[in-house]
């Protein structure tokens, strides 16, 4: 059980909420917060004429209708149903596993005026496993991820579709197998559920989950890279590092010495004197991604622990305020670096794949007994190339571009969500070429027999050959990759 309220959340806390599938249950502090800014919201409603955006007014460019005490419910029906209006393919379940917690946890700082009953059904549908489908274009991330928002708040009044059980299924039709009611939005709480950059930043969340491993995956690629291309130590000298210390610079170079500690063939006597950038360099450009890494990682943690609607409510000062917390600059700018950062990674593992299957170093031209007669790796290139080159071109910053919305009431928007989305192509992308990495490095280590590397080395080597046995003959190589990719997952 996580109790969740408004407590920092860190990212680590996240990854084991995730892992370990934990039950989330609302604190005290969540409940009562909730509950006394839901109770001046309802008394300042009733003892005031005045208007206050989105609660007893019309939304976007229409902000200046008032909209009467009796028509405040099918106001906020209104709202979300015409906002669902998403299309193209729906978010991966695993994002909107993430994008419920974030929109709890947003909720639970009790500055947007819902009540307790909406954010405990939140989390109903959390716990249950039930899914809301929320589809990926739609969101200019300028009001928030107003049309994702719209669909994963569908299914709360009996509306849209869900994932439930393994099946997409119709949200009244899991709701009546639930024993649950549709609930009927009151006054502020659908405009507080489609405001908000949650979308955007359930991706970022699970791209920056991932890169941990696949950052760590680049740097072992590199360590068996060094064993396999005959490379000199000493770009990853400490020395080296201490006149540029650069964070992550450091701890790539300590990362790849730890993985080559007792290698016979890293102590070898090397002919070559200085070594290809793809290698030489690794901890200048491993670090530099990783440094990125942990910047977007500050900027994205602020988000997940921020209230994201409009207008935000102040109980204690008696204030309800519009303003901009909705606007997803913050997480787009990140989103488009993230991605920039994991692209470079896969971007030197190409070169590094290039290098090992050009016939150098003592190794057999791709990688094969019979070079001629049989392709080897020649193919598995072409495929990290591709892959690489895809990246490239989804590196363009989807932040760089503003498109007015709401007859011009929206006239600058953040594009946060596009950036996600890219973010997250480029994440899988990465985790595919990596794995090409690791296949073509597993064979040039085969060339080096007998010399052994280090152990753990030699001991990921023997449980991979289990697995994916050593290239003697050409075959499939497709099938060879993925059980690389699901093999890399369990380590």
């Amino acid at each position: 059980m996580h109790l969740i309220g408004p407590d920092h959340l860190p990212l680590e806390a996240i990854g084991v909420i995730l892992r370990e599938n934990r039950r989330l249950e609302l604190s005290g502090e969540a409940r009562r917060r909730l509950r006394h800014c839901r109770s001046y919201l309802e008394q300042k409603l009733e003892r005031s004429d005045e208007l206050f955006y989105g609660i007893n007014t019309g939304f976007g460019s229409l902000c200046n209708i008032r909209i009467s005490e009796a028509d405040i419910e099918q106001l906020q029906r209104n709202l979300v149903v015409s906002h669902a209006a998403g299309t193209g393919d729906p978010a991966p379940p695993e994002i909107v596993r993430i994008l419920l917690l974030l929109k709890i946890q947003s909720l639970c700082y009790g500055y947007s005026g819902v009540r307790e009953e909406l954010v405990e059904r939140l989390i109903d549908f959390y716990n249950a496993g039930i899914l809301p489908v929320v589809f990926e274009l739609g969101s200019l991330g300028a009001s928030g991820d107003l049309a994702p928002l719209a669909h994963l708040s569908l299914p709360l009044a009996g509306m849209g579709e869900v994932w439930y059980e393994g099946r997409r299924q119709r949200a009244d039709v899991v709701l009546q197998l639930r024993g649950w009611s549709p609930l009927v939005f009151k006054a502020k709480e659908a405009l507080a559920l489609l405001n908000g950059t949650q979308f955007s930043t359930a991706y970022a969340v699970w791209c920056l989950l991932e890169s941990r491993r696949l950052a760590a995956q680049a740097d072992l690629n590199a360590a068996l890279g060094y064993d396999a291309f005959h490379c000199r130590l000493s770009p990853l000298d400490i020395h080296i590092q201490q006149i540029r210390p650069h964070a992550g610079q450091k701890a790539v170079a300590e990362t790849v010495r730890h993985w080559l500690a007792g290698s016979a063939i890293a102590a070898a006597e090397k002919n070559n004197v200085q070594d290809p950038y793809a290698f030489r360099c690794v901890p200048q450009v491993h670090g530099a991604s990783r440094d990125a890494l942990a910047h977007v990682e500050q900027m994205v943690v602020t988000e997940i622990n921020s209230v994201t609607d409009n207008p935000n409510i102040f109980p204690e000062e008696d204030l309800i305020l519009s303003g901009g917390n909705f606007h997803a600059q913050p997480i787009a700018l990140p989103l488009d670096y993230l991605g920039l950062a994991l692209s470079e990674l896969g971007s030197i593992s190409e070169r590094r794949i290039y290098q090992l299957i050009s016939g150098q170093r003592g190794l057999p031209a791709f990688l094969t007994d019979n070079p001629g007669l049989h392709s080897g790796m020649m193919i598995a290139q072409y495929t990290a190339a591709a892959i690489a080159s895809q990246n490239k071109t989804l590196c363009m910053p989807a932040s760089a571009d503003s498109i007015v919305s709401c007859n011009g009431q929206e006239d600058h928007v953040s594009m946060a969500a596009n950036a996600a989305t890219k973010a997250r192509r480029i994440a899988l992308n990465l985790e595919r070429l990596l794995a090409i990495e690791f296949m073509v490095v597993m064979q040039a280590l085969e060339y080096r027999r007998p010399a052994r590397s280090s152990s753990p080395i030699e001991a990921l080597a023997e449980r991979y050959r289990a697995i994916v046995p050593r290239l003697a003959e050409d075959r499939i190589l497709s099938a060879d990759i993925d059980r690389t990719i699901a093999f890399l997952r369990e380590q």
